[in-house]
């Protein structure tokens, strides 16, 4: 095929040549479409390798099976399933403007999508959970977070929004009283989620604003709790050089974790804050929002999936110790998975 042809606007009109009904293709330029393809590409391609990296590191090494880490082992799990299941195909539509792909896999692709977000964003919730324990409490850390409550977090983050997804989407509740606007933009190549008034406002609210709320409210409470810890053991007398190195390793430690928290809700509300807030305010502005804009906004989204194995996984030295037994391959020699992880590299 003559590639000087490929970007004649003429050629690029429909989805779907000598179809009716078909719906327009986007007409990008050769340099919008390489940005798009790439940044995409790129995201999909390090959200699927990084939460695996995290998903083998917690697998394989018998020092990293705690009750925290069997929940970032199910986060690392759910955003690998977005990057291999969602990003490439939502890909696809947002260069193109066309979904390729069937009426019948454009429901249920809808149906992952959201489910997998929703479970993200559980799962960061009882990740804040765990951490508001673990700081606040740490004393009763080891019996209030323990396997079996462990195992009621990740049956809450996954079954509550399969059933929201699933259900929502197959029922068509998102489209109640707005069947007629949804007909008019139909198109053979249409794939896109649109809620009415009413379930813009739940759905943000279930799958963000509650478990977000939540999340930010623990986070800023262990931020203060962190900083009156540093601030007491720094006021304790140094009676002896070991008391002093004892107090600034603890001082750097409560800093190191308060600024953690900060990265996290920083990152965390970044992404996916402009996506619900346009999924509420769309239907109440007649459904306006320009559609590349509302997609910037959808993998925006995603990005926090490919952040989190930064955030949860890198931000540990264990972690960066298994990842780098890993990339060199060290992971296959005999006993590897007794390797203590906790000295310093």
């Amino acid at each position: 095929m003559n590639s000087s042809n490929i970007w004649n606007p003429q050629n690029l009109q429909y989805c779907f040549d000598f179809v009716g009904g078909s719906c327009p293709r986007a007409i990008r330029s050769l340099a919008s479409f390489s940005a798009m393809y790439m940044t995409m590409l790129g995201a999909t391609l390090f959200t699927m390798g990084g939460n695996l990296v995290v998903i083998i590191s917690i697998a394989h090494f018998k020092q990293l099976h705690s009750p925290t880490n069997f929940l970032i082992l199910s986060l690392a799990t759910t955003d690998f399933l977005l990057g291999l299941l969602v990003m490439p195909y939502s890909m696809v539509r947002s260069i193109y403007s066309c979904w390729y792909f069937g009426e019948w896999f454009c429901k249920l692709h809808t149906c992952c999508d959201i489910m997998l977000c929703t479970t993200s964003i559980f799962h960061l919730c009882f990740i804040s959970v765990d951490r508001y324990y673990a700081v606040c409490e740490p004393l009763h850390y080891v019996t209030k977070i323990t396997i079996p409550v462990i195992e009621v977090f990740l049956l809450i983050s996954w079954v509550i929004p399969c059933i929201f997804a699933f259900g929502m989407v197959l029922s068509e509740l998102n489209t109640n009283g707005i069947q007629d606007y949804v007909d008019s933009i139909s198109c053979i190549g249409f794939c896109s989620l649109i809620f009415n008034k009413l379930w813009g406002v739940l759905a943000s609210l279930i799958a963000f604003f509650i478990p977000g709320t939540v999340m930010v409210g623990i986070y800023v409470h262990i931020f203060t709790v962190a900083k009156k810890q540093a601030r007491k053991i720094d006021k304790v007398p140094t009676v002896s050089l070991s008391v002093c190195a004892t107090k600034k390793v603890s001082v750097k430690k409560e800093r190191k974790a308060a600024k953690t928290l900060s990265v996290v809700m920083g990152v965390f509300i970044l992404c996916w804050l402009p996506f619900f807030i346009i999924t509420i305010m769309d239907p109440f502005l007649n459904f306006s929002t320009p559609e590349d804009l509302y997609n910037a906004f959808v993998w925006l989204g995603y990005f926090n999936s490919t952040f989190n194995p930064i955030i949860y996984g890198l931000f540990y030295p264990w972690f960066r110790k298994a990842f780098k037994i890993i990339f060199t391959g060290k992971i296959f020699s005999p006993d590897s998975s007794s390797l203590n992880l906790f000295t310093k590299t």
